[in-house]
């Protein structure tokens, strides 16, 4: 029965683990098929045939397609239960609100030791204050920064 499976089969370590039977004989030339037909197309065909391959699975970029039914009523349970399901929120971002005129130098000196800014673009940073001075760090950094800047001299606040 092993003599009727070609060699070069996409699934013949496997099948020669299991006992064969027809069934399984023809689903694998069918896929060699399959595969032989989609390697013979040209790149706009295979652009179109992966558009038509996730439209009929119900894929599309972003993810998973859901009909509308299904959005709408999980819209409303979903506006019911998402005061209960508040994710904890794991990047922050720090913004620098004000700053001592007489600590600015302070404040700078503050802003090159965490980021890896050259003395003329912290002190840019410092004068167009607000302004975001760490994006998406940790809460323990954010904190240790924040807690820096107002050493320093800075009102800082966490976003």
């Amino acid at each position: 029965m092993l003599s009727r499976i070609p060699k070069n089969a996409i699934f013949s370590g496997i099948l020669s683990r299991r006992c064969l039977c027809t069934a399984v004989e023809t689903r694998t030339q069918k896929l060699e098929r399959i595969a032989d037909e989609l390697l013979d197309l040209n790149k706009i065909e295979r652009h179109d045939y992966v558009i038509l391959l996730r439209y009929k699975m119900g894929i599309n970029r972003y993810g998973p397609a859901v009909s509308s039914v299904q959005s709408s009523s999980s819209a409303a349970s979903g506006a019911a239960s998402s005061p209960a399901e508040v994710k904890e929120k794991t990047a922050f971002d720090v913004k620098l609100e004000k700053f001592d005129a007489a600590a600015k130098l302070k404040v700078i000196k503050e802003i090159r030791a965490f980021t890896d800014l050259g003395l003329k673009e912290a002190k840019e940073l410092v004068e167009k204050a607000p302004a975001m001075v760490k994006k998406g760090v940790t809460k323990e950094e954010a904190e240790k920064i924040l807690e820096k800047l107002k050493e320093a001299g800075a009102t800082a606040v966490l976003e």
